[in-house]
This record gives structure tokens, C-alpha cells and sequence, in this order.
């Protein structure tokens, strides 16, 4: 942090932006502990001068980026006014946005603030919400439609945010139940020789959906949720034969689904109920030759009404930063060998 008597004078073709932060909010709150956020906003901004004195900052340097600066700290306070505490994530996805913005790759009016504030549900001392611009159109697109597909890589909260919604809907009393189910397909191991009964051997495919509801409802009424059957949790083959009404269902791992198994599933589909079907078609563990169900899907119902697709990408995984940078690698070193293989 920069904190001057006065900010140096703008040159020729610069623009200088002043913001002033209210009394009420504690300028912690807005540079950070230990000026945390205001390095990541300086290291955005390296040719910009962003000088603090009080709850007083300026901001000198090129038109534009001075201009962003300006919208990144009104957006910022727009968040703070909610109670929500800016983290050092936040801002950097806030900055990514009005770049998009600016640059016109921004395809929305979707504001930063509007997308770090939408709560979808708060259990446990915590709020679960969007923390990107795709991810809020998927939270939205689930609202709006009947049938909604999540793509994308891990760490994108394709399946977390689909189970908020199902929490979120139960609670409401939009639905009767919740229904969470994956193919048990093996990934690179093989179920016979596990040990253990049927259940015991598939269980553990399952034990990610049971760790994010753990997150959402109180530990203690699972169990009693689950024998009222109000939750289940199954593997995919038990969908079959099955007409599900008044249910929020969830088919997670759904690249790992035959064709013959999503049409499957699809075709289950009640009256009062809605379906959000999450995967990653790059990551496929079915045996060779076996085409993925949720990669022909695709061609199949993309632009179907009631029916839609969210995908999302490496900007949007809410994980480790180094788990975006591995997804990029893997997606840039498959292109190369595609490449060489079409001889380009």
C-alpha cells in the first residue's frame, strides 16, 4: 500500500479516479489484513498509481485501467454492503469479469457484485453461492429449466451447486425428495474385487455425494431423511424401471453413462420434477469403444426447449489456483497430440 499526503498529478492522456469509503466500513475491510487485497489489486493494475490516505484512495494512470479501478472498488463496496467480506478470490474474479466486460467479451449484464452476492443456501454458519459468472448462469439456468446439463472440469462445483439447489428446493417445499445418483463405472479398478457386499463395493462411488450433503443439512437428520426416503442415494442401475414425480434428481458422473443408460435416465423424468445432469467429458472411465452418454447427448437435445446445456471451464474451478492451471495443461497437451495425430 501506497499511503502519500497527495497522489502525484495525472500526465498527459492519464485519468485519475478518487473513492471515497464510507465511515461505516472499516478500511480492513476494503484493502484487506495486512493489505492483502490491495496487492492483488495493484498487481492487476501494475501501471496504475493507487495511492491510500484514510478511508480516502486515488487512483492515476491510463483511462481505461483507471476506469476499472473505479468500477472494481464500487463493486466491491456493493458486495461489502451486504455483510459479505471480500476475500483476495474475489477480487481477482471481480477483475477478471470487468475485463471480460470491457474487452466486449462479457455476454451478459451480470455485474461482479451480483454474482458474488446471489445466496443460494446457508447452513451450518455458511452461505453457499456462485463464485463465478458461469457458474451464477448455471445456478440461474437450474431455476429455469426442467432439464439442465453441467459440463465441465473438476473443480468447476458442477455437482455442489446442483445439490445446494436440490437442499434449497426441499426446504422450499418444491419438492417432495431428493434423489443423487451415479454409474458405479470402476476407474481403472475393477468392483468384483473389492471386498465387501454389493452395497459395501459401491458405496464408496457414492461417498462424494454424502460428504456434500454433509455440508448442507445437519449431520443428524441424514440418516432420518434418508430412511423416510427423502434422500437417496444410489448407484444408476436402480433408476431403472422407474417414474420419478415430485423429486429433485442429480445424476453425477454422467460421462461415465452408456447411451443406452442416459436415455435411460432421462426417461425417468416425472411431473413436478427436475433434472441436473453433471460430468466431465474428459474424463471417461468407460471400457474401450463404449461411447459416453453424456458426449452424444449433446448433439441430441442441445436446443431443445426446457432442456439445457451450462458449461463450464478451467476460469470458472473454485478449487486450488493450481487446479485451473492443471486442467489448461491437460486440455493444451491433449490438443498437441490430436495435432500430430491429424498431421497437423
Amino acid at each position: 500500500m501506497t499511503q502519500t499526503p497527495t497522489a502525484p498529478t495525472p500526465a498527459q492522456g492519464q485519468a485519475r479516479a478518487h473513492f471515497a469509503v464510507p465511515a461505516s466500513h472499516p478500511m480492513v475491510t476494503v484493502l484487506g489484513s495486512g493489505d492483502a487485497l490491495l496487492r492483488v489489486i495493484e498487481k492487476a493494475f501494475p501501471a496504475a498509481d493507487i495511492h491510500v490516505r484514510g478511508n480516502e484512495i486515488r487512483a492515476v494512470g491510463d483511462a481505461h485501467e483507471v476506469a476499472l479501478i473505479q468500477r472494481l472498488f464500487d463493486e466491491m463496496m456493493l458486495v461489502l454492503r451486504t455483510g459479505q467480506p471480500m476475500t483476495e478470490d474475489a477480487v481477482e474474479r471481480s477483475i477478471a469479469m470487468l475485463r471480460a466486460d470491457e474487452a466486449g467479451e462479457g455476454d451478459g449484464p451480470e455485474t461482479p457484485a451480483e454474482v458474488l452476492t446471489q445466496n443460494i443456501l446457508s447452513s451450518r454458519g455458511r452461505t453457499i453461492r456462485p463464485k463465478t459468472l458461469n457458474q451464477k448462469r448455471y445456478v440461474d439456468a437450474i431455476d429455469k429449466n426442467t432439464i439442465v446439463f453441467g459440463i465441465g472440469p473438476a473443480g468447476t462445483g458442477k455437482t455442489y451447486l446442483a445439490m445446494a439447489k436440490a437442499v434449497q428446493a426441499l426446504q422450499a417445499k418444491q419438492v417432495n425428495r431428493i434423489i443423487l445418483t451415479r454409474p458405479a463405472v470402476e476407474a481403472g479398478e475393477r468392483l468384483g474385487f473389492l471386498p465387501g457386499t454389493l452395497y459395501e463395493k459401491i458405496d464408496p462411488y457414492l461417498r462424494p455425494l454424502y460428504d456434500a450433503l454433509h455440508d448442507m443439512l445437519d449431520p443428524d437428520s441424514i440418516p432420518r431423511l434418508m430412511a423416510a426416503g427423502t434422500i437417496e442415494v444410489a448407484p444408476l442401475a436402480y433408476m431403472r424401471g422407474r417414474t420419478l414425480n415430485d423429486a429433485f434428481i442429480i445424476l453425477d458422473e454422467a460421462q461415465n453413462t452408456s447411451v443406452e443408460q442416459m436415455k435411460m435416465f432421462l426417461t425417468r423424468l416425472g411431473f413436478e420434477s427436475k433434472i441436473v445432469i453433471t460430468g466431465d467429458v474428459t474424463q471417461v472411465d468407460l471400457p474401450n469403444g463404449t461411447k459416453s452418454g453424456l458426449r452424444q447427448v449433446q448433439d441430441i437435445l442441445e436446443g431443445i426447449d426446457d432442456v439445457h446445456f451450462s458449461r463450464l471451464t478451467s476460469h470458472d474451478v473454485v478449487r486450488h489456483k493450481l487446479v485451473g492451471r492443471i486442467v489448461d495443461a491437460y486440455e493444451k497437451y491433449d490438443d498437441s497430440q490430436q495435432n500430430k495425430k491429424n498431421g497437423k
